[in-house]
């Protein structure tokens, strides 16, 4: 797809017809009731512009933000930011600010620059997961018919063998609910919530909807798609990529680089060789056997922070009573979603991957290990809502090494596997019980929903948690209490082991070029090179990484 059709997407967002590079307006904090309709926020907007004596100069209005407010129950708010685009005057940030508005321009996308340096081979992704495709996807638009090497299966793949580990055990450790088309995201959530702020996140939730995903991740604060939509979004950018040229090639593991004077001239793979230009390494968090061939070969790599914990799950029911203080919840709030922290003198305990009518899910990768993560579909209609809670883990926690940070991760999920019975079975505990010493109550009014909760045994975390995360949940969860009445109630269930929030390690790259030190073809990108943390993040990794591989070679 050519440049011009990509900045159609950022400036056509939400159908208002805003020209590219044109002065726009943000007319923040606009407070309705959820009653509301959208054409009442752009009358609000009207009325402000109009005092400020600039309606005369706006176009077009759009929606560019909705929240929730729920500070003042039961009277619960949407909080709607409107961008207003026309030629507006000059207006010195004092008097904008003073009237309550800002003034921004809308940013382009960088331009491609081709480089001079003509690829011997098509250039080889190694990962499917969001930076993969997305760093895939443009590099077929431009004409550079990219290999991708995926471990694991296709979509349909994917979901045959989690069902058949969750009915019978039986893992297969390289198509899963880690790998295979999609990555790890594509049996989460879906979520597309970034800490960053960066402009080629527009770009990134365009091309999201353009392959299928709900238009509501325009404006809605906190943006997921679904597991299932994510299923199919994830199988039509793989089919845009082959009809460009492009080729994916399913049960494929990547091993190594075959390197000549600091160039990658081809890749060695569990199938033989394959010639390759330019490598980009968009492994995933979870590939523990490529980081550790990495590691013992000529790449230079950081173990780094990262968290642990366990997921903790609520009725779906409770937690919108405990944020909204409604028991009939209104279905233009949707079920209610959380985003928590608590901070002691040492360390942070947080919520992460919040799932709203979702359930905890078998997310080992590694034969004798259990691993949980969340998912929800898009209807987000289940009958527990889960969030994993974890604290910080930090490099003098394990010894500051990158193998001593992977050996930290998989002792702790070696340990889940045998406190639930080395049969994949979660170990699982009420909070109730957690506060104490005992481990005598069984689920009753919160069922656990890993694995349908057929394959759940009470454990103490103690078991295979260090006592630091133990001390760091009982404390967040308490404190959570505070913000979300019911979060400490003693039936809640809590399920371990949730260890993959990020990656252990970064392979260290160029900030300029992007490139891996000491080699001049190779880009670690995403989340798995430690330069991403969710679905989003990693795509814009993925895209800034093909970016930067045209910009050094031409195909």
């Amino acid at each position: 797809m050519a440049w011009s059709a990509i900045f159609l997407y950022l400036c056509l967002v939400n159908g208002a017809g805003m020209d590219f590079d044109t002065k726009f307006i943000l007319i923040n904090n606009i407070k309705l009731s959820v009653n509301a309709s959208e054409t009442e926020a752009f009358s609000v907007a009207r009325a402000i512009l109009r005092r400020a004596g600039l309606l005369g100069f706006a176009k077009d209005f759009r929606i560019y933000r909705r929240s929730i407010d729920a500070r003042r129950r039961p009277d619960i708010m949407f909080v709607y930011s409107v961008a207003v685009s026309g030629d507006f005057p000059d207006i010195d940030e004092a008097r904008q600010s003073k009237l309550g508005i800002s003034i921004q321009n809308l940013q382009a996308m960088p331009q491609i620059t081709i480089g001079e340096n003509r690829l011997s081979a098509p250039p080889v992704v190694v990962g499917s997961g969001p930076c993969g495709l997305f760093c895939a996807l443009l590099l077929a638009e431009q004409g550079y018919a990219p290999v991708i090497l995926e471990r694991g299966g296709s979509v349909k793949d994917r979901n045959e063998a989690v069902r058949n580990f969750e009915l019978n055990h039986i893992l297969d450790p390289n198509t899963n609910i880690q790998f295979g088309a999609g990555g790890a995201g594509t049996f989460s959530d879906g979520k597309l919530v970034t800490r960053i702020n960066d402009p080629m996140s527009a770009y990134v939730l365009e091309r999201f909807i353009e392959f299928g995903a709900p238009e509501e991740i325009r404006y809605i604060a906190k943006p997921h798609i679904g597991t299932d939509v994510l299923s199919v979004v994830v199988d039509k950018m793989i089919e845009r990529i082959c009809q460009l040229g492009g080729k994916i090639l399913y049960h494929t593991k990547y091993l190594s680089p075959i390197v000549h004077n600091s160039y990658v001239t081809a890749v060695l793979t569990d199938k033989g060789e394959i010639p390759c230009g330019a490598l980009v390494l968009a492994i995933g968090h979870s590939a523990r056997d490529t980081y550790e061939s990495m590691i013992k070969g000529c790449f230079d790599i950081e173990a780094k922070a990262f968290s642990v914990g366990m997921r903790i799950e609520h009725l779906t029911e409770d937690i919108d009573y405990g944020m909204y203080g409604k028991r009939e919840l209104d279905p233009k709030l949707g079920h209610a979603e959380y985003a928590l922290s608590h901070d002691t003198k040492n360390r942070g305990t947080y919520t992460f991957c919040m799932c709203p009518g979702g359930i905890v899910v078998p997310a080992a990768s590694e034969e004798g290990g259990v691993v949980v993560n969340g998912m929800s579909y898009h209807s987000r209609d289940g009958r527990n809502s889960n969030s994993a809670v974890v604290t910080s883990v930090f490099r003098e926690d394990y010894g500051a090494t990158p193998l001593k940070a992977i050996e930290f991760q998989r002792n702790i999920e070696r340990a889940a596997f045998k406190a639930g019975g080395s049969d994949y079975s979660a170990p699982i505990i009420t909070f109730g019980d957690f506060m104490g010493d005992s481990l005598k109550t069984d689920p009753g009014r919160i069922l656990p929903s890993y694995m349908s909760g057929s394959h759940v045994k009470l454990a103490r975390p103690e078991t295979y948690l260090p006592d630091f995360v133990c001390n760091g949940i009982r404390s967040a969860v308490l404190a959570f209490d505070r913000k979300i009445k019911g979060f400490a109630s003693p039936d809640a269930i809590l399920t371990g082991a949730e260890t993959r929030t990020s990656a252990p390690i970064r392979i260290l790259r160029s900030n300029e070029t992007r490139l891996a030190t000491g080699y001049d073809n190779i880009y670690p990108a995403g989340e798995g090179a430690g330069y991403a943390g969710g679905i989003t993040s990693a795509a814009i990794d993925g895209v800034r990484t093909a970016i930067a591989l045209m910009k050094n070679f031409h195909k």
